[in-house]
């Protein structure tokens, strides 16, 4: 095989591989962008909600804010909590929803997958935490 052809094809190859680079780069600060919207106009303050109304209801939880995530966490314990982060994937970033809660000596760790940062309603964020949130409630 000729040198020049190798060495073309090689260079198309690194060429390819940049602007591949450069588009999953730009989805990954658009995905940012519209996950750090959706946490400070749709996470957050549902989540305050839920846990005032878990408070009212005599089960204590507090929330926490840590930079780029929420968390609902048990007050009885610490490994008990729902916590809703920004996830990479093979095809992008997506919301998602990491699960602690003990069962028994155990520690039972869950990470759901719930999609594209601007386009999960606020309904159907409550949907999936109340659901999330059953094992803890179920005394």
């Amino acid at each position: 095989m000729e040198i020049s052809l190798v060495r073309q094809r090689l260079r198309d190859t690194i060429e390819r591989a940049k602007r591949q680079a450069a588009a999953r780069r730009a989805r990954a600060d658009e995905a940012s962008r519209e996950y750090d919207a959706f946490l400070e106009h749709i996470a957050i303050p549902l989540v305050r909600q839920l846990a005032n109304a878990l408070k009212a209801d005599g089960y204590a939880f507090t929330v926490f804010t840590p930079l780029g995530s929420v968390k609902l966490m048990s007050d009885r314990r610490a490994e008990d909590f729902i916590e809703i982060v920004l996830a990479a994937t093979a095809d992008g970033a997506r919301v998602a929803v990491h699960t602690s809660r003990v069962h028994g000596r155990n520690i039972v760790e869950a990470e759901r997958p719930i999609g594209n940062p601007g386009a999960i309603a606020e309904n159907d964020l409550l949907e999936f935490l109340l659901k999330e949130l059953e094992p803890f409630v179920e005394r």
